[in-house]
């Protein structure tokens, strides 16, 4: 991955005379082996780089198994579902699964988010959501594409409000919503106040957001196809470490 960032950079941002560079100046420029510059730009010329099944259809299911209100309990929380249509009708895992796609068996679902830590069976053998978000405990390619889609479009957020860049097919720049809260000098107890307190926030702003947004992507299904499209991400991170002692405190809010 950082190859392809650094030939990437090399073959766009330092053209001479806005040409394409040939494969020995994108070497010379990046540091990468010749015969790795050609192969790596053939990739940038192809598709991006695809989410594992597991986490396209994963992230589609708990986004309905969260966002759609029949799948909701009276406190908005995700309900346990009955595993099979027999049982639990539509409000059933089986139901759920067959509401996205119809290629795939819920037992096939349900064993790959038993293994990955997502859900859990409880004692009335009913499927139960252990997480807000598709958030795999386990499986190290699903981490790994989080990873990178969250780190991508936290930075290339921040770096669109720092250049001050045009939205795309505008003349007008409107910055990203990118801020946080920073305080340091915390005891080890307000520390595990914040960490609990900012986790019920967040939940409940992923939560609201999902909702919002399950119900616009159903409404643009049926919108006209030649219209433009987007992608988006809303995201929350918390962050903490130890700090060596200071004479004074500091909070503030901050961010781009």
């Amino acid at each position: 991955m950082m190859k392809g960032l650094f030939v990437e950079v090399a073959e766009k941002d330092f053209r001479l005379h806005n040409k394409p560079p040939t494969d020995s100046r994108v070497c010379l420029v990046s540091g990468v082996h010749r015969k790795d510059v050609s192969r790596l730009r053939a990739k940038l010329n192809g598709p991006d780089i695809e989410a594992p099944k597991v986490v396209t259809l994963g992230a589609e299911l708990v986004a309905r198994w969260l966002g759609s209100p029949q799948y909701q309990d009276a406190s908005g929380e995700a309900r346990p579902l009955a595993r099979f249509a027999s049982d639990g009708g539509d409000l059933s895992f089986e139901a759920l699964v067959a509401s996205v796609s119809s290629d795939i068996r819920s037992r096939v679902v349900l064993d790959e988010w038993l293994r990955l830590g997502i859900v859990h069976i409880d004692d009335e053998r009913r499927v139960c959501l252990n997480t807000d978000a598709f958030v795999p405990a386990k499986g190290l390619d699903e981490k790994i594409y989080y990873f990178g889609h969250n780190i991508h479009d936290h930075a290339a957020a921040a770096v669109h409000n720092l250049l001050a860049l045009p939205q795309t097919g505008t003349a007008e720049f409107v910055p990203f919503m990118e801020r946080s809260v920073y305080c340091d000098e915390l005891s080890s107890a307000s520390l595990a106040l914040l960490t609990e307190k900012c986790g019920a926030v967040g939940k409940r702003a992923l939560l609201e957001v999902n909702n919002l947004t399950v119900e616009a992507y159903a409404k643009d299904q049926a919108a006209s196809a030649g219209e433009p499209r987007h992608r988006m991400t809303f995201g929350i991170y918390f962050y903490a470490e130890p700090t060596p002692p200071n004479d004074g405190a500091n909070v503030q809010e901050g961010g781009s």
